[in-house]
């Protein structure tokens, strides 16, 4: 059995998901829409933006954590964003699931059971 091919095989099946179907259609329904495309970019960029400086170790301001909640908050009442962070949720939990089930199969080489 080839570790490689099985992951292809994977990565195919997850392409090929309800999950990746949902944020296409989501994706789609929001470029449609130039005022929902422009939020969620803003949205993206300044997430991105705090990502960057967390990793680099700097912590943002509380007011700018806060900030970034109530864009969300307002995002979330655009239908069309809300269904896609709702698909992407969807397929982080399947790709956190794949994951785990993949972990815990190597457990027993550091002496946990499993």
């Amino acid at each position: 059995m080839n570790v490689y091919d099985k992951a292809h095989e994977l990565a195919k099946a997850i392409k090929g998901s309800s999950e990746v179907a949902d944020i296409t259609s989501a994706m789609k329904l929001v470029e449609s829409d130039p005022e929902s495309k422009r939020m969620l970019e803003n949205f993206r960029n300044s997430q991105m933006e705090m990502q960057q400086r967390m990793m680099s170790g700097e912590m943002p301001p509380q007011e700018e954590m806060e900030k970034m909640e109530k864009l969300f908050e307002v995002l979330n009442l655009n239908l069309g964003i809300r269904r896609l962070f709702e698909a992407e949720r969807r397929l982080s939990v399947v790709i956190e699931d794949v994951n785990k089930i993949i972990s815990e199969s190597l457990q027993h080489l550091y002496g946990a059971e499993g």
